[in-house]
């Protein structure tokens, strides 16, 4: 049946439902009344005193120092460095081994952390400074020994040792370095100097090294022994990499985009190197017909004796070889597959940290744990202070700062990772390297 509700007869009105009467017995408000915009969310067309402010235009600015302090990362110091180095001596640089796997896994091993921090602590001052080998650093990071560096650009390893002493941290010559011991030390004499050493089927000639070394100043000898044989470098390989760069036509072409490189290669003194006096030929030429293959833990037993400053062996890659070395003398390793340039497939050294200081501990051995390989960031360097190492060592990340702009270049590096390393402790709550530990850091899916 259906109901007629005539709309004039109050009495065939229905009676209201309960939910239809407000909660305080008032009628229910009528329709709602257009919002008022506030005055700050209405339009007008802006004063130029508003404008003003923001018109905050430069002059462009195209000099050395402004592309460098632009670069915020050592990967944009990176990026300059490729812009200005010709082919071979960039991939030289920022090559690796075979499929560079080994390279790839060691930066991503810095990747695949997570940090830990603490919260309030104090750390509105941050002290950065540490101890290495008996003397103090300024930061827990030096430059690693690095061949045919005035190749990468003139200024060389005398940017390298310059920029070191002016940040106070040590720097490391290599015995493939294109400067001498004694120049070396003249550019930068109120550096710490340390030098690297290629033992050489010719023991004369690494005896005579050695005695330059202490000659001139540098207190510790770092013996590297992962090169029985040259890795296989394969960007070097197509890139007909020689020492020094043959004027090709492919290389002609290239120096058409880099001008200043081959003007400062070419008008600069021609490359010697810290343990011969000129060499023509490929890089791995050079290092099978130098070093000995036939080295064991006896020229270690050697070295030690003859060398009476501090001794360190890098190249390290497995615990039992950690420990040996220290019985045999060392003072400290360097957990290093030569930045992925010897064997592909390494171990990392990252990786391999916790557990050579693990050994340490347990043998209460004092010696030293340096590591290197994959370190592009001040980050990298904190992560792997806070899981045993006792100092960091940087090749590739100065050489791109060198690369992109000589010992202002170097500088740069420096001061980007002087920066990254002050701002992750004082995120992680940590005042001083002394306070950072393995609960610090986790490492990701272990």
């Amino acid at each position: 049946m259906t109901h007629t509700i005539q709309p004039n007869n109050p009495e065939a009105t229905p009676a209201p439902d309960a939910t239809d009467i407000p909660a305080t017995g008032t009628a229910s408000p009528g329709p709602a009344s257009p919002s008022v915009l506030p005055a700050a969310l209405k339009r007008r067309i802006p004063k130029y005193s508003d404008l003003a402010p923001l018109m905050q235009f430069k002059k462009p600015e195209f000099s050395k120092e402004a592309r460098l302090r632009r670069a915020s990362t050592i990967w944009e110091l990176r990026d300059i460095a490729k812009r200005r180095t010709p082919q071979a001596p960039f991939d030289y640089t920022d090559g690796a081994a075979e499929g560079e796997i080994t390279l790839r896994r060691a930066r991503e091993a810095f990747l695949d952390i997570e940090f830990r921090p603490g919260i309030l602590r104090d750390v509105s001052s941050i002290d950065l400074g540490t101890e290495i080998l008996g003397k103090p650093s300024r930061l827990p990071v030096g430059i690693a020994p690095t061949g045919f560096t005035r190749m990468m650009q003139s200024e060389g390893e005398y940017a390298g040792s310059q920029a070191a002493e002016a940040a106070g941290i040590p720097y490391t010559l290599s015995t493939m370095g294109t400067a001498s011991i004694e120049d070396v030390a003249a550019a930068a004499p109120n550096g710490r100097n340390w030098f690297q050493l290629y033992l050489w089927t010719d023991r004369d000639r690494s005896l005579e090294l050695i005695e330059r070394a202490a000659k001139a100043g540098n207190d510790t000898l770092m013996v590297t022994v992962d090169t029985a044989v040259a890795g296989a470098r394969l960007r070097d390989v197509r890139n007909g990499m020689t020492i020094p760069p043959a004027l090709t036509i492919k290389t002609v072409l290239d120096a058409s985009y880099r001008p200043a490189w081959w003007f400062n290669f070419l008008t600069h003194e021609p490359l010697t190197f810290a343990s011969l006096s000129r060499y023509t030929g490929t890089v791995a030429d050079l290092i099978n017909s130098m070093f000995d293959p036939t080295l064991t833990f006896e020229d270690l037993d050697w070295l030690r004796e003859t060398w009476k400053g501090k001794l360190v062996v890098k190249g390290i890659q497995t615990v039992e070889d950690a420990r040996k070395v220290v019985d045999h003398g060392a003072d400290g390793v360097v957990l290093s597959n030569h930045g992925g340039r010897q064997l592909d497939r390494a171990p990392i050294p990252f990786h391999l940290l916790p557990a050579v200081k693990q050994a340490f501990e347990a043998d209460n051995s004092d010696a030293a744990i340096i590591l290197d390989t994959g370190i592009m960031s001040g980050a990298d360097i904190v992560a792997a202070l806070a899981l045993g190492a006792d100092f960091t060592l940087i090749g590739r990340a100065y050489l791109y700062g060198l690369m992109a702009g000589g010992r202002a270049g170097v500088d740069r590096a420096i001061q980007i990772l002087e920066k990254d390393m002050a701002r992750t402790m004082a995120l992680l709550g940590v005042s001083k390297i002394s306070d950072l530990t393995p609960d610090h850091v986790r490492l990701l899916g272990k």
